[in-house]
């Protein structure tokens, strides 16, 4: 750059408008708001501290107790299981109602329609129940000979029993999910890789589910956090392990009801809570390339590579390089 140059760039930065110091509106009522809410969270901190209903020695002690922690182990297994097997319904129903065969698309709507269409609670109580309808399960030929038969109660166990009952139930409103998220994506792109040879299932795989995912992943994460707290009805089936089960034995008897139930409140919290983080990081993860609004991911603006950075030194270029069109 010329001496030139320089100097003109020097007088034009000298003559940049200097824009005045504007001073923010006065906004009263925001101000009360925030004292508001300040006035009524000192109050609620106040009595959660100087109640000494809540037993907080108590809550500590049965907050790590041993039973309590495998209880929160059981929880999570629960919850991981049953929306493992939800997902793969979804999915597979997902594509079952776009087929063009009939029974395909049969089968899916009524899976649909009676999982959506009855409680949980009552679907638990059938599934445990299971052994007293079917004393014993075999795989054969239909009204032909058995191939292999075993008793219902050796393969149904109660835990068994409570993941099918959460899981399949999950995937009937888990199906929906992914169904909206795969008519979000252009069909366009479909057409586009079937004419590069592209068969169905890599037309799916590479192209369709990436950026449905976008869509998929924000209620998939709300019905994680659901199915957290809908484990507490696996005693239904029976299922005496979770974390619900667990802590309202305990407070059957020592009488301690609100210290018990303060800790699970308090574990179901902080399970809640990771969960937060990790659909966070998912949708920032599947959410890359549609949110052109921010310069950067999670709100921040992106970093320079050292060329980019002295190419904007040389003020040859426009303040930001990631403009698409340069004029």
């Amino acid at each position: 750059m010329t001496a030139a140059e320089n100097n003109a760039l020097t007088s034009s930065e000298s003559d940049a408008v200097v824009l005045n110091h504007p001073r923010p509106v006065l906004r009263p009522g925001t101000w009360i708001s925030a004292a508001v809410v300040v006035v009524l969270g000192s109050m609620l901190a106040h009595s959660l501290v100087t109640n000494e209903s809540f037993r907080w020695d108590r809550v500590w002690f049965f907050f790590r107790e041993v039973h309590v922690i495998r209880a929160v182990g059981w929880t999570i297994l629960l919850t991981f299981l049953a929306m493992l097997i939800g997902i793969t319904l979804a999915v597979t129903t997902a594509i079952m109602r776009q087929s063009t065969n009939p029974v395909l698309r049969g089968v899916a709507v009524a899976y649909l329609w009676f999982f959506r269409g009855t409680p949980i609670y009552t679907q638990l109580v059938f599934w445990g129940a299971l052994s007293a309808l079917y004393q014993h399960l075999s795989l054969g030929v239909p009204f032909g000979p058995e191939l292999l038969t075993f008793q219902t109660n050796a393969v149904f166990t109660p835990f068994v029993a409570a993941v099918l009952g959460l899981g399949i139930n999950e995937g009937a409103y888990l199906s929906e999910i992914v169904r909206s998220g795969l008519g979000s994506v252009d069909p366009g792109q479909a057409e586009a890789a079937g004419a590069l040879g592209m068969s169905k299932g890599q037309i799916l795989r590479r192209i369709i589910l990436p950026q449905a995912m976008r869509v998929i992943v924000p209620p998939t994460g709300n019905e994680t956090i659901s199915m957290l707290k809908t484990t507490s009805l696996v005693l239904a089936v029976p299922f005496t392990l979770d974390l619900t089960f667990v802590t309202n034995s305990y407070a059957s008897r020592t009488y301690q009801t609100i210290p018990l139930l303060i800790v699970a409140a308090l574990w179901y919290i902080i399970i809640t809570s990771i969960l937060m983080v990790g659909q966070h990081y998912l949708e920032r993860y599947y959410g890359r390339g549609f949110d052109s609004s921010r310069p950067g991911a999670g709100g921040k603006r992106r970093r320079l590579s050292a060329r980019q950075q002295a190419i904007l030194d040389a003020h040859t270029t426009k303040a930001d390089p990631f403009m698409e069109v340069t004029p």
